[in-house]
């Protein structure tokens, strides 16, 4: 079988799983889970044969005009060269084992079948992303992708939070995808062409005629779809769908694809000097701002979702300084090691019976309840660290030595603002990561108080792909022998001095983050804070609910005030609950985007009420008077008719006797 042949198949295996799920998951359940597994294990397999024969070589082309459109032709073709086969590796892995972690996790879920069903094309619209050779078929993905998502993040549609968490999601990548599909209109008008090489041999020749009109427009689809700042906030949200959704949706698809796509298309915007700064400041802004604010989460899953915001920001770093190699490389390492985070998470709220860190913290011997998750998520926050010798260590260290080497003048692929805008921003984030990953890691894991609850033994299928998670968690930087050959040539060794400085200040973040621990926990221990009881015939349920209700967490029978020991709170002072919040950037958007469109909206339904109907029921009124009173002349009494029509006569005789006098 010929290479092209197995890459076709790669995408196509997940979506007819999907179809076949979706026509199955009724009639015949039993097969519900073989069609969600089974088909993307056999893409994951087909993907690691392209890529072992790619071999980082020469890049795999292979195209068919879909039907002729008269002017710019659009194809179905593959591009594959070494950033495509491993990028789709990884989301064969990931989807892998999401799926077969989902068939314990939502095993008595009524909807899982569809579940299922649109994770798997979900995973194969992600891959059509990442082989396709034409911008509007890989558009096709990107769009699917996002319907997808909605699905998915409201897969709890009974909660309002899913419901919302939901829209919003949809809308704001939206936002986004307008402009970027101008943008692609405009791009493919200059080239002549959809097809990326072709676009690519355009930029090279010059013929690209507004290079900052057009990488701005594509920026604003990578800001909403990847969630950098400003279009980011959708992100946190998107929590309220099930854990394995947030890993795939966080770890290989959906916010990588942004990334890749910038990646593809580096060229297009490196030709704009002013686009490569718009890209630096966007991917500076995003990594310190969703560090503080992932510092003051207190839900797991949320401090995760500000977390891959952050890493996001690093691989967007990384293209600001004109290395695609780095950027890819990051993703790559953190799509292994955070989508073992959230799964692990899924693990520790399933034997916990909750997402606050607050009220793990009141919980001890919680690792001993979930000691796969424990171990993995130990080995996934170190990598998240960027601590030696873990993966996260080579790919960090990676961005930061390509900015550190643009912002010295020794490459000119970047202007020296973007070098110095990642590199200092990246590195107060080095300290920033380090530090929320040590808080979360101590609230979960070191907590005192009562004995941790027991839900049960956790199904073997959510603890085994822990373990196939932390193998590249731990090893794949240690791989990175071999990676120049699949990253352009790339030399992708840590650079002394941002390794020095980079590791160094994770440290700091680490110890301050314990030290502060420590003093918050002994101040606990001094001077405890009273307990909330609940009313009398409340039970845990409830309590839970006020508690949220009031922002407060709860545990068993007692809902707690703001826990004490959380070093969080003392680490960011008075920047506490505005970073709790993220920075209120919501609420802006609600004053200047959400409230004037309400009002238009409001306007609109009054013009359209009061204005327009009263127009049409004015116009409809008279022909139906005029109506009524012929129908009230026909009476059917023919002396009425005689009558009317003598009547008639005398007038008219009389009218022209008037006529006829008066000439």
């Amino acid at each position: 079988m010929t290479t092209t042949t197995l890459a076709v198949l790669v995408p196509l295996l997940p979506f007819l799983g999907a179809a076949a799920g979706l026509l199955l998951g009724r009639t015949a359940p039993g097969f519900v889970r073989p069609l969600a597994v089974l088909p993307t294990l056999a893409s994951l397999v087909l993907a690691v044969l392209v890529a072992v024969r790619q071999g980082g070589g020469q890049a795999i082309d292979s195209r068919t005009e879909l039907t002729p459109t008269g002017s710019v032709p659009i194809e179905l073709g593959l591009h594959i060269d070494g950033f495509a086969a491993l990028v789709a590796v990884l989301v064969g892995v990931v989807a892998t084992c999401v799926q077969i972690y989902s068939t314990g996790y939502l095993r008595d879920d009524p909807r899982y079948p569809s579940y299922a069903a649109l994770v798997s094309l979900f995973t194969s619209a992600m891959l059509l992303v990442v082989y396709s050779s034409d911008l509007m078929v890989l558009l096709v993905g990107w769009e699917v992708m996002g319907i997808c998502s909605y699905f998915l993040v409201g897969h709890y549609w009974e909660t309002p939070e899913a419901r919302a968490a939901s829209i919003k999601a949809f809308l704001v990548t939206k936002l986004g995808d307008v402009p970027f599909l101008i943008g692609l209109f405009a791009l493919a008008t200059d080239a002549g062409s959809f097809r990326i090489t072709t676009v690519l041999g355009t930029v090279a020749s010059g013929g690209l005629h507004h290079p900052t009109v057009v990488a701005l427009l594509l920026l604003a689809g990578v800001a909403g779809k990847s969630a950098l700042f400003p279009l980011h906030t959708w992100l946190p949200d998107a929590m309220a769908g099930p854990t394995p959704v947030s890993a795939l949706i966080h770890a290989a698809t959906m916010v990588a694809a942004g990334i890749y796509f910038v990646a593809r298309l580096l060229p297009v915007f490196q030709a704009s000097a002013a686009a490569m700064v718009v890209l630096a400041v966007m991917a500076g802004v995003t990594m310190v701002g969703s560090g503080l604010a992932a510092l003051a989460q207190d839900d797991i899953k949320r401090v995760l979702a500000y977390s891959t915001i952050g890493q996001l920001g690093y691989m967007a770093g990384a293209l600001a300084v004109g290395d695609r190699g780095a950027a890819v490389f990051h993703l790559l390492a953190h799509g292994a090691f955070k989508a073992l985070l959230f799964l692990a998470a899924g693990v520790i709220i399933h034997a916990s019976g909750t997402n606050s860190l607050a009220v793990m913290s009141r919980m001890k011997d919680l690792r001993t309840r979930v000691p796969d998750a424990y171990w993995t998520m130990t080995v996934a926050l170190l990598a998240l660290a960027a601590i030696p010798p873990f993966s996260g260590f080579f790919s960090k260290e990676a961005v930061l030595g390509a900015a550190e080497h643009v912002a010295t003048g020794h490459t000119e692929q970047a202007p020296g603002a973007s070098g110095w805008i990642v590199l200092v921003t990246g590195l107060i984030t080095a300290v920033l990561t380090a530090a929320y990953a040590a808080r979360l890691w101590l609230l979960a894991f070191r907590g005192h108080g009562a004995e941790a609850p027991d839900h049960g033994r956790q199904p073997v299928t959510m603890t085994a792909v822990l373990w196939v998670l932390a193998v590249p968690s731990f090893v794949f930087g240690l791989a990175i022998g071999p990676l120049p050959d699949w990253f352009d040539g790339r030399d992708l060794t840590p650079v002394l001095t941002t390794s020095v400085l980079g590791t160094g200040l994770a440290l700091v973040g680490v110890i301050v983050t314990y030290g502060a621990w420590r003093h918050t926990t002994a101040l606990a221990a001094r001077r405890p804070m009273g307990a909330v009881a609940a009313h009398p015939g409340a039970d845990a349920g409830q309590v839970e609910a006020e508690a949220i209700a009031a922002h407060e967490p709860a545990f068993g029978d007692v809902a707690y005030v703001p826990d004490p020991a959380d070093p969080g709170r003392l680490l960011l002072g008075p920047l506490h609950r505005h970073a709790a919040v993220g920075f209120h950037l919501d609420a802006v958007y609600t004053v200047l985007f959400v409230r004037p469109v309400q009002a238009g909206a409001s306007l609109v339904r009054f013009l359209d009420r009061e204005v327009v109907d009263t127009y049409v029921r004015g116009a409809g009124a008279l022909p139906r008077w005029l109506g009524t009173a012929v129908r009230r002349a026909q009476t059917g009494n023919v002396q009425t008719y005689v009558s009317a029509l003598l009547a008639g006569t005398v007038v008219l005789v009389v009218a022209a006797l008037l006529v006829a006098t008066g000439a």
